[in-house]
């Protein structure tokens, strides 16, 4: 399949059910960014490489809005649905539903990823879906929500153009790396590191 030479411009929001629960799964918005960090922190890595000060929360915001204006970036945020909310939500996974503006979308937000779209010369110039910055919430582990959602993620990459998923996770993610496994990742190749700052 050919890249989509918009990206992910035409992204649309999308619902997913789980034990009788609902998830909104939408592009990210600037308002978000201070629950998202907070995600990104609430864990044993990221309580020690993540921020919450003022300094580090300008460079969350820069960082989104560079992500925001690249159209083969998708920032995802995911909140649990309410009935009241589902009215004016989207339709289930896989069609097409409007964006729910930040008025009217549910306040609950559990979850959060990041997709890339990588074309490359490689693999006969196919492109590549890179997944990262993958956290599920307390309020929402434990219902199968992280599978869901990366069940979703594979999807939308096909549907965006991409024909191999692709991910990193810390060598001390043990449980990290079994999940990926049940997921059909192999670790097929070794993943190194730079740090240039």
């Amino acid at each position: 399949m050919q890249p989509t030479p918009s990206g992910f411009s035409v992204f649309e929001a999308e619902t997913i059910t789980l034990a009788d629960r609902r998830f909104l799964i939408r592009r990210a918005t600037e308002s978000d960014v201070p629950g998202l960090a907070a995600l990104l922190r609430d864990d044993a890595l990221g309580a020690s490489r993540e921020g919450s000060g003022a300094e580090e929360m300008a460079g969350y915001q820069h960082a989104f809005s560079l992500i925001d204006s690249d159209p083969n970036q998708l920032l995802v945020a995911v909140d649990e649905v309410t009935n009241d909310a589902e009215s004016h939500g989207a339709e289930s996974h896989g069609a097409d539903a409007p964006q729910q503006s930040p008025e009217t979308r549910p306040a609950a937000l559990v979850g959060t990823l990041q997709l890339t779209l990588i074309p490359s010369l490689s693999r006969r110039g196919s492109t590549r879906l890179q997944i990262e910055a993958v956290r599920v919430g307390p309020n929402a582990q434990g219902l199968g929500l992280g599978t869901a959602v990366f069940d979703w993620a594979h999807d939308c990459g096909h549907r965006f153009g991409a024909s191999l998923a692709q991910l990193t996770t810390d060598k001390s993610r043990a449980d990290a790396q079994r999940f990926y496994a049940r997921l059909g990742y192999e670790a097929s190749h070794e993943g190194l590191k730079r740090d240039l700052s």
